[in-house]
């Protein structure tokens, strides 16, 4: 402190009529149409301009406490360099963080690199750039989660996400907007940086609480036994060589997408009838599989071409393996008589977590066969107009035999 003022001085304050104010040292005084004084402050702070509101004069807040708070903030922010690699001169911004974060998650063999990259990439870091990343506040998070449910997404996003019109020199075209189970994905993405930050001792302390979306998670689609046997069949006859496999592994194992076209022979033990995989959602996992799945796979190995280790190989992608299988995957679907808009990929996981339910297995083996995280997200699969409920309240019945 200690800086002369000779404009925004108490008389010259007094003087001021409704919608004037006065502007020093970043400091400004405004009087308000009823009279009323209000102090807000505008300072640069580690190459960041800040702005705020210190208060009204009604409630006692004088040109000293708006000083007095330009101080503060400055401190704040050398207290923030104090953690700093050294030779740092200014606050970590949260794009040189992202870097940085991603750069030791690499090195460190953390899970999911590539979703963390892509979402830090497409979104976080566009939005929060070049801000502190010790001064990105509860309302910074908000903005983006505002943001990014308005904003049209170029990828394929969540089938759940909304639908709007985008307007442009052609006709109006339909384009996805992000839906909230994506948003809290990249908001895991960013409260997991905060507690590396502090972990690392970028951070004293994490800079805001980043609350998440409360997810609908609608009804889950499945196929009845019937509609599995016409896939099938639909899948016997197309002409991909791959589509088949994949629907037959999908559906006895539950087993996610790119876990399915990323296994490799040497991840197959047709003997102990288990599947490991390396790089799941939820850390490395053996997949247990049926006896059937076992026989199949046997045959299938031993049929595909000498010198590839991967159990769906693609020559003509960079990874040495198929990526995607959308397209015979959809004209198979409809092949068999089902909307390729409803029994999506994901499709072959739900039905097989569906059936395990509602054969009767409980919930924390249906979690380890499934490969989930927690057992809250296995029991959205416990359909409440499923058979399986009937059938359990029968047991009660027949056990007790009340009535």
């Amino acid at each position: 402190m200690g800086k002369t003022f000779t404009k925004l001085t108490r008389p010259a304050m007094r003087a001021l009529a409704a919608g004037e104010k006065i502007i020093e040292h970043g400091i400004t005084f405004a009087r308000l149409p009823n009279g009323d004084g209000v102090f807000t402050i505008a300072a640069m702070v580690d190459r960041q301009r800040i702005h705020r509101t210190v208060g009204k004069e009604s409630d006692g807040t004088t040109r000293t406490q708006a000083e007095e708070y330009i101080e503060k903030l400055r401190v704040q922010a050398k207290e923030d360099r104090l953690a700093l690699p050294k030779g740092r001169k200014v606050a970590l911004s949260f794009r040189d963080a992202a870097a940085q974060y991603l750069k030791r998650i690499e090195e460190s063999g953390g899970k999911d690199l590539k979703g963390k990259q892509q979402k830090l990439t497409l979104h976080l870091v566009p939005f929060f750039g070049d801000t502190p990343l010790s001064k990105i506040g509860s309302f910074d998070i908000e903005r983006y989660k505002k943001q990014r449910l308005a904003e049209p997404t170029l990828r394929g996003g969540d089938r759940r996400s909304k639908t709007v019109r985008v307007q442009g020199s052609k006709p109006a075209a339909l384009a996805k907007t992000a839906a909230p189970a994506s948003v809290n994905r990249e908001l895991a993405v960013l409260s997991h940086l905060f507690n590396q930050a502090v972990e690392w001792g970028w951070l004293q302390a994490r800079p805001a609480r980043v609350k998440r979306f409360k997810e609908d998670n609608g009804r889950i689609v499945y196929l009845t036994t019937e509609q599995v046997a016409r896939l099938i069949e639909a899948a016997k006859t197309d002409g991909s060589t791959a589509i088949y496999p994949f629907i037959i592994v999908g559906l006895n194992t539950g087993m996610r997408l790119s876990e399915i076209l990323r296994m490799r022979k040497e991840h197959v033990d047709v003997n102990r009838r288990r599947i490991h995989i390396p790089l799941a959602k939820a850390g490395m996992r053996e997949q247990p599989i049926t006896d059937d799945l076992a026989d199949f796979l046997k045959g299938y190995v031993e049929g595909l071409p000498p010198g590839t280790p991967w159990l769906f190989p693609s020559p003509a992608s960079k990874s040495g393996h198929l990526n995607d299988i959308r397209r015979p995957y959809r004209r198979v679907v409809a092949a068999a008589g089902l909307d390729p808009k409803q029994v999506i990929r994901h499709t072959l996981r739900h039905t097989a977590i569906s059936h395990l339910v509602q054969a009767g297995v409980d919930l924390p083996t249906v979690k380890r066969i499934s490969g989930h995280k927690t057992l809250s997200m296995v029991e959205r699969y416990s359909h409440a107009n499923g058979e399986h409920i009937s059938q359990a309240m029968d047991k009660l019945q027949q056990r007790l035999k009340i009535a």
